[in-house]
């Protein structure tokens, strides 16, 4: 039975996967450890519970958020979506299917939020928005292609301790719809870039 609410404490309702759940947390509580430890949603990872490897990586109304620095309180009322939330039933998100496909992953423990970071890179790449690699950022300018490079850059807030770098921009490139010749056979300058 949750706590009754208290002046430390408040019941949340979180709108996970286009499903409701209240509970009541403590107002310190991050997101992620509401997730994991209430929820059961395990598939967001805890890394470096300081915002900087994008292991527990989600999305919230469609933009990609820590989850370890975001509080659970702060995210009632929006939608989050995790990486149990990102299929289709049995259809894997291309995304994933992507991952699959070209073994953008080793061990695995990075990869949900490699994928639910990929998806809003795609998301915003599609909206125009520009990122750090992005030659000419001016609004009249026409969207950048979304090269290597500019996959490596948008991603560069999740990172891979196995090194998996060259799978994921290759998956990421045909998630996009985006695979050219030079995304198949990216070699080893890129390695290690993503990071």
């Amino acid at each position: 039975m949750a706590p009754a609410p208290s002046s430390t404490n408040s019941a949340v309702t979180l709108n996970i996967n286009g499903e409701k759940h209240t509970l009541t947390v403590d107002h310190r509580t991050t997101l992620l450890d509401a997730l994991r430890e209430r929820l059961d949603l395990t598939g967001t990872k805890k890394g470096c519970d300081q915002g900087q490897c994008g292991a527990c990586t989600v999305l919230l109304d469609g933009r990609r958020a820590v989850s370890c620095l975001q509080l659970a309180v702060a995210a009632e009322g929006r939608e989050i979506t995790t990486i149990e939330g990102v299929a289709q039933g049995e259809k894997l998100h291309p995304v994933q299917q992507a991952f699959l496909d070209l073994d953008g992953y080793q061990c695995g423990y990075c990869t949900p939020g490699q994928i639910c970071s990929a998806i809003a890179v795609i998301e915003e790449h599609a909206a125009g928005w520009p990122s750090a690699a992005t030659d000419d950022v001016r609004p009249a300018a026409a969207p950048p292609p979304l090269t290597p490079e500019e996959i490596r850059e948008r991603m560069s807030g999740n990172l891979c301790r196995c090194g998996a770098y060259v799978s994921i921009v290759q998956a990421v490139a045909r998630a996009a719809g985006i695979e050219t010749e030079a995304a198949q056979t990216e070699g080893v300058e890129t390695e290690g870039a993503a990071a």
